[in-house]
């Protein structure tokens, strides 16, 4: 393959409604931690030390890389407050904000559903193993 039809299988591939580029934005919106995150900011300005305590299970340095990564994408504004000691907030930016439902509905139809999901595996389970029980 030649040096343009590389160029342009790598543009085609960055095109705005690309599943390339769909993945690799849920990537990094639907991951583990980030999810949270954005659920929690969604509801306002917070504080690293609040978001620590908020996200259940979050090192502070995967906090960290998160904060960071979210706000290299444009959804979340870290703000940075000249006092002693230092206080860093973090945000929704206007990107951010247009996630904010969708994250929240997300969050919503997994609760509504646990159940049902539930269910929906341990029948799978038993097909697999072969317990009717």
């Amino acid at each position: 393959m030649g040096k343009d039809a590389l160029l342009s299988a790598s543009v085609t591939s960055r095109e705005p409604s690309s599943p390339c580029v769909a993945r690799e934005i849920l990537d990094r919106v639907g991951d583990k931690w980030s999810v949270e995150v954005l659920y929690r900011l969604g509801h306002g300005v917070r504080r690293f030390s609040e978001l620590r305590r908020d996200v259940d299970g979050i090192s502070q340095r995967m906090l960290t890389a998160t904060l960071r990564g979210l706000e290299r994408d444009g959804i979340v504004r870290r703000t940075v407050h000249p006092v002693v000691p230092p206080r860093v907030d973090y945000e929704l930016t206007p990107l951010g904000e247009t996630l904010r439902d969708v994250i929240t509905a997300m969050v919503e139809w997994a609760g509504d559903h646990t159940a049902d999901i539930d269910a929906a595996r341990a029948a799978y389970d038993r097909a697999l193993t072969g317990d009717d029980g």
